[in-house]
């Protein structure tokens, strides 16, 4: 980094310290800076401080998932579970089931339907490093038709938990009470407020994503890519020209499809 005639770093490089710091560098960079009289370097400090709470008050939330896992599941094994791909009308049922220990913490952590397509990539991986255990299941289209959706979703639950291969001590669940496992816990919104069933719901989604991902370029002309299975616009004008794949849920579609 350059430096001035009296040997301290120039304005520009002293502000490009303060804004690329991360959380735990910010206090120390400020008290560094703070005193230092030049305009940009003053703003760098200010934009600092701004982000420093920002970050404060996010990690603030996420602990409060944290501690509500604890509350609710104990200090043991702590599995939550949670779904994506209900209301759709193609592709899988998909589950996850994430046993998240309580440190270290995956900062960022939330439902995944608040979380932007790469972020919830980002926290994915993270959460793939740290987890105790993930599972994953998923119904096939042709099983939700055969069975209902109800009875799917616990089938889904249930495999999920098995293929975890762990134990769990407490099973937090997202939703009303599914009665598939002895000691299973649930709470509406809990993906949003616990960090084991946000973790869960990211999972599922990411790998539910890719599937259909995958199934556009093998079932071409529904727009898979885009909507994931969803009943867009698009996706439904499709069936109504293309008629059904072999994917897509046809109780779920008897409205659109001649």
């Amino acid at each position: 980094m350059g430096e001035t005639s009296e040997g301290r770093l120039t304005a520009r490089d002293a502000a490009a310290l303060l804004v690329h710091a991360d959380y735990e560098q910010i206090d120390g960079l400020v008290a560094r800076f703070r005193g230092d009289g030049r305009k940009q370097v003053q703003h760098a400090v200010e934009a600092a401080l701004r982000r420093k709470e920002r970050e404060r008050a996010e990690r603030q939330r996420v602990e409060a998932m944290y501690e509500l896992q604890r509350t609710l599941g104990g200090d043991g094994v702590v599995i939550g579970v949670d779904e994506v791909g209900r209301g759709a009308i193609a592709g899988p049922l998909t589950v996850g089931a994430v046993a998240l220990p309580q440190d270290p913490k995956v900062w960022g952590i939330n439902d995944s339907k608040q979380l932007t397509p790469a972020r919830r990539e980002e926290l994915a991986e993270r959460i793939a490093q740290v987890a105790v255990a993930i599972g994953i299941a998923h119904v096939p289209p042709e099983s939700i038709d055969a069975v209902g959706m109800a009875t799917a979703l616990r089938m889904a639950m249930a495999q999920a938990i098995r293929d975890a291969g762990v134990e769990p001590d407490a099973v937090l669940i997202d939703g009303n009470p599914m009665h598939v496992h002895s000691r299973e816990k649930t709470l509406v919104k809990g993906d949003a407020r616990v960090a084991s069933i946000a973790a869960a719901s990211i999972v599922a989604k990411v790998t539910r994503d890719h599937i259909m991902v995958g199934y556009d370029s093998v079932y071409p002309g529904y727009h898979l890519a885009e909507c994931k299975g969803y009943g867009s616009r698009e996706h439904i004008q499709a069936v109504r020209e293309l008629g059904l794949s072999p994917i897509h849920r046809a109780s779920f579609c008897g409205n659109f499809v001649a």
